[in-house]
């Protein structure tokens, strides 16, 4: 079996070379990959900012500066996991619909092999077609999402299709278990007092930020394992989970969120859980800081989504 993993920095330097998640192989071949890095470069579904199509981009260049030991959790990610860095699925700008399609086509395939993809958005509308490909090969899902909005709007400007409606449509149309699913850390303004409880009454559970700084992150991926369960899992980080003091460069920010610790924390928690794919999201190079720190923070957060990815393969 061929098996790949990051070029070796000891011996070119992590400043050399094409832009690939890692430094992985630029490769499709899925009978020899356990996970799979892919770019969703889409932003037709946002709302206020545009430029998310250039996040998978951002974070692939910065994300030379990871190595390929995840000393938190004591994995050597590259021993136990084959990783490709399968390239960009193809989207049609300005049309959300046939994007839509292109995005669940290009990710059928991983899913049919039985590779875990790791997606770069991307603005989240993307999640609609991942979990379209996700269910039809693995069925409902349950769904960890960390965000700073719910995303569960009926309609945005009178339009069922973009990043505010993303997880109402999932749950319409069969690609969710509500009842298994959780979302958490919502926070900032809101339009009605309703914004939040139409998550409630399509079944999710809702955390919001207020909630888990009461109950402590602890209690809260607690409360996220026991949610979950057994069930097959879908992981999608949007980066404005973060306050904006740690990841200006998205698309709708909030203040008073997480720091890029608590992140890590919240993530490294969900080790064990059944995860069948996953996602980070909306990232805006043009809107970063000095430093690249909010695709720094979404290169970490592949990395960290890849580590949980390798320890359920160690625990078979």
């Amino acid at each position: 079996m061929t098996r790949y993993e990051p070029a070796n920095s000891f011996e070119t330097p992590r400043f050399s070379g094409v832009r690939t998640f890692m430094r992985l192989p630029n490769v499709q071949d899925l009978a020899n990959a356990d996970a799979a890095i892919v770019g969703a470069p889409f932003d037709t579904g946002a709302s206020f900012r545009a430029g998310a199509r250039f996040g998978p981009e951002g974070i692939r260049s910065v994300s030379h500066l990871l190595r390929p030991y995840n000393p938190s959790q004591g994995i050597q990610i590259f021993e136990h996991l084959s990783v490709i860095d399968y390239g960009d699925v193809a989207v049609v700008p300005g049309f959300i619909e046939e994007s839509y399609a292109s995005i669940a086509a290009g990710l059928a395939p991983i899913h049919e092999a039985g590779v875990v993809p790791i997606v770069l958005g991307g603005d989240h509308a993307i999640a609609l077609p991942e979990l379209r490909a996700a269910a039809a090969v693995h069925g409902p899902l349950a769904l960890v999402q960390l965000d700073s909005h719910a995303d569960t709007w009926d309609a945005y400007f009178g339009q069922k299709y973009n990043h505010g409606t993303v997880f109402r449509r999932a749950v319409e149309e069969g690609l969710l278990d509500p009842s298994r699913s959780i979302q958490v850390g919502m926070r900032g303004s809101l339009y009605n007092p309703g914004d939040l409880e139409a998550s409630r009454d399509l079944g999710f559970d809702l955390i919001t930020t207020d909630g888990i700084r009461k109950l402590g992150i602890e209690a809260t991926v607690s409360r996220i394992r026991e949610r979950v369960g057994d069930a097959r899992a879908y992981v999608s980080f949007d980066v404005d989970f973060v306050d904006p003091a740690y990841a200006p460069g998205t698309g709708t920010l909030e203040i008073g969120g997480f720091t890029s610790r608590e992140a890590q924390e919240f993530l490294r928690g969900l080790s064990g859980l059944d995860i069948v794919g996953c996602d980070v999201v909306e990232v805006y190079p043009q809107y970063d800081g000095p430093g690249q720190v909010t695709s720094l923070l979404a290169a970490n957060v592949a990395f960290e989504l890849l580590t949980l990815v390798a320890g359920k393969k160690i625990d078979g």
